[in-house]
């Protein structure tokens, strides 16, 4: 069957095509692609074309579909899989295989998988390391965002910390401990703060940071202080657009420091500010990655061999990050609506890869089978003047906190304009 499906030629040359998807083989899991979001790695990939790590260098003639959060249904399954697939179920996806070690990874590799298509057959790197996993949650898009929530879930168990006389590494964030997020009002920021406020590990205090108030209001709406307080948590905004913002940030720990920061923006003085906060035995998780490879920031090394402050970096999640986020998503434990912001069809994506950094708010949803510009769940009330679409999808919203929801999602699947 023919397929439609954003494919990368080159540096910035992201296009849009219909061509033939081979059939079925023994080895091979075919998928209806429902929805996929728009992660700022693929907008490096798109910069940076076959120079990317995961691209393959030859993709002028190579193309490859990009994309890679993308959740669907199962449609067609060979005869080597059918003891673990079976057609009809749900799906979501671990990109990051790392098969024998491989960089290799649907969104970015393969000719024949990736998010920005209508269907894909899954590469049997994803089906041997089981990374096609099994979904049941009610909205496709909840599939979505499993995998950058996988990447938040992975951040918090790769922080850790240690004991005098000890070189044992204590894995995850200080339970019981203080907490801090700098620049953490953003998409990935905002799937922390749900994460941090409920998984089984949690901080007592906890400090989210940003230098924006409106986008700081907007997360304290959805994440108040006062279902922290029911979480035991005590939760601060903070904007450190101010003088003596460090040392304001170390006085809501009594002077004492951070336990665990976490920094989501490749920005040198956030990085700095990081370090400072940090107390005795502190861990910094440097989120953000950069696009810059020689990027570099100071930090107190003082601190690292008295103060035992450690430094961790984390890239994705594996696939029990996975895993994990996909039962606290089907548990009702993490609701990832409010990462996103705007509403796409297919026919958006190109338009929206190559222009990310400069489309303000959280994620992009795309949904691949139909034809829709991208547009701001802000701007639906707008766009519902002159289109019954938004305008009953702009009601759907409002009646959920003006966040997505399943029910939005059924109804512009039933309702939009097919591609």
């Amino acid at each position: 069957m023919n397929i439609k499906a954003v494919r990368i030629y080159g540096k910035n040359d992201l296009r849009l095509e219909e061509f033939p998807l081979p059939e079925v083989g023994p080895d091979d899991v075919q998928v209806r692609v429902v929805s996929d979001s728009v992660c700022m790695s693929t907008y490096k990939a798109a910069i940076e074309g076959g120079d990317h790590k995961r691209v393959p260098d030859d993709c002028a003639t190579n193309p490859t579909i990009v994309g890679h959060e993308f959740c669907g249904d199962i449609i067609a399954v060979g005869d080597n899989w059918k003891h673990k697939y079976k057609v009809g179920d749900k799906f979501a996806i671990q990109p990051a295989h790392y098969y024998k070690g491989s960089q290799m990874a649907p969104g970015y590799s393969y000719n024949f998988c990736g998010g920005s298509s209508t269907y894909s057959n899954i590469p049997i790197e994803t089906l041997l390391m089981d990374c096609l996993l099994p979904y049941e949650a009610d909205a496709y898009f909840y599939g979505s965002l499993a995998e950058p929530i996988s990447c938040v879930v992975g951040t918090f168990h790769a922080m850790y910390h240690t004991k005098a006389g000890s070189y044992v590494h204590e894995m995850g964030i200080k339970e019981g401990g203080k907490m801090a997020m700098l620049a953490s009002v953003g998409p990935m920021g905002l799937g922390a703060i749900d994460y941090a406020l409920h998984c089984d590990r949690r901080p007592s205090l906890l400090v989210i940071t940003d230098i924006d108030d409106a986008r700081l209001e907007r997360a304290a709406s959805i994440y108040t202080v006062e279902e922290a307080k029911k979480q035991g948590i005590e939760l601060h905004y903070v904007n450190t657009k101010m003088e003596g913002a460090t040392e304001y940030l170390r006085s809501l720990t009594g002077g004492t420091g951070y336990d665990d920061v976490i920094c989501f923006a490749p920005v040198k003085p956030l990085i700095e500010q990081a370090g400072d906060i940090l107390g005795f035995d502190g861990c910094l998780n440097f989120f953000a990655g950069p696009t810059d490879s020689q990027f570099k920031a100071p930090f107190n090394w003082y601190n690292v061999h008295y103060l035992y402050t450690h430094v961790v970096g984390t890239s994705g999640g594996n696939n029990d990050d996975l895993k994990e986020a996909i039962e606290m998503m089907s548990a009702g434990k993490l609701n990832p609506a409010a990462l996103v912001t705007h509403i796409g069809g297919l026919n958006a994506v190109v338009d929206t890869v190559l222009n990310l950094p400069s489309i303000p708010g959280g994620k992009k949803l795309i949904y691949n089978h139909i034809d829709l510009p991208l547009t701001a769940i802000a701007d639906f009330e707008e766009a519902g003047k002159t289109d019954p679409l938004f305008a009953e999808l702009d009601k759907i919203c409002k009646a959920h906190n003006n966040l997505w929801s399943a029910e939005a999602e059924r109804y512009l699947l039933s309702h939009a304009k097919s591609i």
